[in-house]
């Protein structure tokens, strides 16, 4: 069993900067991909950014490249989610995840293993 747990959520006005942080415990934290994934209000829950084991390859929905970096800390158990330049249609809860897959197949509905319980992000214009 792996537990998440993310912090960091808030509001913030468009073009701000936020940092989410997602906390592991459990079984080993670096044989898992991770990934973080979010909900806006009538949507269903989408891929953001997915890192593998090592940190050293990540993937991103087309819609956050350049203006979000995901980044893990194996040695902290912990994950990172830097969003620069923030819209309001980033709106949304955010969720981190684990996945015993591949980092490139987390745009599958059935890549997470874990999820956290989400911490909300919202962007005002």
């Amino acid at each position: 069993q792996v537990q998440l747990v993310e912090s960091g959520g808030g509001l913030v006005q468009a073009g701000g900067s936020l940092r989410l942080s997602c906390a592991a415990s459990g079984r080993t934290f670096s044989i898992y991909a991770m990934g973080w994934f979010r909900q806006a209000p009538g949507k269903e829950r989408e891929f953001v950014a997915a890192i593998n084991w090592s940190g050293g390859n990540t993937y991103y929905k087309d819609s956050v490249k350049g203006r979000f970096t995901i980044s893990r800390d194996n040695a902290k158990n912990t994950m990172y989610l830097q969003m620069n330049s923030l819209k309001p249609e980033d709106t949304a809860v955010y969720y981190c995840s684990a996945s015993s897959k591949g980092y490139l197949a987390a745009t599958m509905p059935t890549w997470s293993d874990y999820w956290g319980q989400g911490t909300q992000v919202t962007v005002s214009s």
